[in-house]
């Protein structure tokens, strides 16, 4: 197993960047919870705003940080993939909250928060995940948080078929139907950028154990 102070190659500046861009995609996704769970919205918007803008000077350092670090034990392609993957999830988040606050109106009685929490709890793992770098290259500690992320994928997936039922069978607002679907699908993709990260982290700890 390679010395846990080489893996990011010198001291543990890496480790710390990732962690806190792991963070932010956490904080992003307890935002756009509160955001379909709550009607004070001016505030949560100053939340997602923070949030990604921390993570896009995060995903710049650890850039920089890269081309100045001349030493790796790990590849640098590896590295890269877990900033960019890390940067996609608030940026998801990001979008649906933009088209969330211009279609609410719309979309009254439509349930996200379920599907938020799904989310939500996505990115919890997700920061255990990263964190478990630092911590060592455990693969059992790593494939059940793997596990836990494909199962909140599939929770998601499965909340699905109430909602789209309901709006296209039950209910005969075209428009409504397809806004709700497209942001619906936002969440699906947010999921689904935490499960990049889950794989990202995996195939690392699997090269490198």
């Amino acid at each position: 197993m390679f010395s846990l102070q080489t893996i990011f190659g010198k001291g543990d500046k890496f480790y710390g960047l990732l962690e806190q861009s792991a963070d932010a995609a956490r904080e992003s996704a307890k935002a756009l919870h509160e955001l379909v769970t709550q009607s004070n919205h001016a505030p949560i918007m100053a939340a997602f705003a923070a949030a990604r803008a921390r993570e896009k000077a995060l995903a710049g350092q650890i850039s920089e940080e890269l081309v100045n670090t001349f030493v790796t034990a790990l590849d640098r392609e590896d590295i890269e993939a877990l900033n960019s993957a890390l940067y996609k999830i608030p940026k998801s988040v990001e979008k649906f909250a933009e088209r969330y606050e211009i279609v609410v109106s719309r979309l009254a009685g439509v349930d996200f928060g379920q599907r938020a929490l799904v989310l939500a709890r996505a990115t919890e793992v997700v920061a255990d995940m990263i964190g478990e770098l630092r911590k060592g290259l455990r693969i059992d500690r790593v494939k059940k948080l793997q596990d836990r992320l494909q199962t909140l994928e599939s929770e998601g997936d499965r909340m699905l078929l109430a909602p789209y039922r309901t709006l296209y069978i039950e209910n005969n607002d075209a428009m409504r139907a397809m806004l709700a679907k497209d942001l619906f699908e936002l969440l699906e993709k947010a999921i689904d950028k935490c499960r990049d990260v889950g794989n990202i982290v995996y195939s690392i700890v699997l090269k490198n154990s």
